[in-house]
């Protein structure tokens, strides 16, 4: 195990946590992230970094070059390809959105953005890669390494726009981390194959017949057609799977009816589908639109089933994990680098960077010791801060291991 404060001292880390609290204390949504983009280039201006704004949106790209930056002559949106002659070329991503969430967790730096919360990480991702940048700059390793500041994880999957911006042009592989209260401060976990699932969405919109609630027989009650649909779908799980692959369909909205004494003529049901492989996936889409036809042949109604579809899987490539691995185990010792077992059934545009180049996700522990377990998305979530100092000194040994790898001949 490595000296992290030595890897990271004590002026580095402060200077990212004051980052990371400037962030969580103005949050952003997706696209609207132009107070952090500004304070992200202010950063990188600072180390001396070149990159270029306005990727996929409010997105920013920074490289570092072999001792020194790429000129924007060879950046993003310039026409050049933005990578070194004869260099490989690697990236590390952050996320820096903020969700729509009421902050309650009365912390000195808590969100001045009512109605929205840092509640993800996202402020910690973003201030180690920049912590990581920091460390690459002073030392710059052999080869180039791309720096992706990225908008919009949570809503519409900034990832699409940031490639087609040209973020991945020249990139041999990528990396992300996640901060994850599971896991304790000082442990990384990941896994090879899938980390994620599909983020699929539906709509029912049910159309019955109004009437009098005191004379059913005149109507089609499209409210309790929803409910019996919302019990019907869960037997697609439980009786239609193969149960040892995993898959969830959470009915999140049901909106119908207006006043008590009238049956509903219609009904509108919003959902998710969270499944790993297609096979499952497109079953489900399949089933539930048989059943719609099913319920409305029986009962006179028109239930109609729209699917949308989300995020594809996270799915490391073996050997980026297997470099991520042995470097987990080289600075933090084999003890604190855990294997997990099963994917997370939450979805992660940084699927998308995957689909296009190798690369590993990983999650990095930022839970505190005898501090009750908070969850992702929560109003009350917070973070260990030292996570960060272990998140940016990870990223850079990453980065500096994968330059090194012999490249794979093409």
């Amino acid at each position: 195990m490595k000296d992290l404060r030595k890897i990271v001292p004590d002026e580095l880390f402060s200077w990212m946590s004051r980052i990371r609290r400037t962030i969580h204390e103005y949050p952003e949504p997706g696209q609207k992230e132009f107070r952090t983009s500004d304070l992200i280039s202010t950063c990188l201006d600072e180390l001396g970094i070149d990159h270029s704004r306005g990727v996929g949106g409010t997105g920013i790209v920074g490289r570092i070059s072999n001792g020194g930056s790429v000129s924007d002559s060879g950046g993003i949106g310039s026409g050049g390809t933005g990578v070194g002659i004869g260099n490989r070329t690697v990236a590390l991503r952050a996320d820096m959105d903020a969700l729509p969430v009421s902050e309650a967790t009365d912390l000195p730096f808590s969100s001045k953005n009512p109605g929205f919360m840092h509640a993800c990480g996202h402020d910690g991702h973003v201030a180690t890669l920049l912590g990581a940048a920091k460390l690459l700059k002073d030392s710059p390793p052999d080869g180039t390494v791309v720096l992706l500041f990225q908008p919009d994880e949570e809503g519409e999957g900034g990832a699409q726009l940031m490639i087609a911006d040209g973020a991945l042009k020249g990139v041999e592989a990528i990396f992300a981390a996640h901060l994850d209260n599971r896991f304790q401060v000082g442990q990384i976990a990941l896994r090879p194959g899938a980390n994620t699932a599909y983020t699929d969405a539906f709509d029912v919109e049910i159309t019955g017949k109004g009437g009098h609630a005191a004379r059913p027989q005149e109507a089609v009650d499209a409210l309790l057609l929803a409910c019996q649909m919302a019990l019907q779908i869960q037997l697609i799980l439980t009786r239609e799977l193969d149960p040892l692959q995993p898959a969830v369909i959470t009915i999140g909205e049901i909106k119908s009816g207006s006043v008590h004494n009238a049956i509903a003529e219609k009904a509108i049901m919003r959902g998710t589908i969270r499944t790993i492989d297609t096979h499952t996936r497109d079953r489900i889409v399949a089933r539930l639109k048989d059943l719609a036809h099913a319920l409305g042949g029986l009962y006179g109604a028109t239930i109609l089933v729209k699917h949308y579809s989300g995020y594809p899987p996270v799915v490391n490539t073996r050997a980026e994990y297997e470099l991520a691995r042995s470097t987990a185990e080289d600075l933090l010792g084999r003890e604190c680098v855990l294997d997990m077992k099963d994917p997370s059934m939450g979805g992660e545009d940084f699927a998308y960077y995957l689909e296009k180049v190798p690369g590993c996700f990983f999650r990095l522990g930022s839970g505190s010791p005898g501090t009750p377990y908070v969850p992702l998305h929560s109003p009350h979530f917070d973070f260990n801060e030292e996570a960060m100092r272990i998140g940016a000194a990870f990223m850079a040994e990453l980065v500096r291991a994968y330059l090194q790898r012999p490249a794979v001949p093409g």
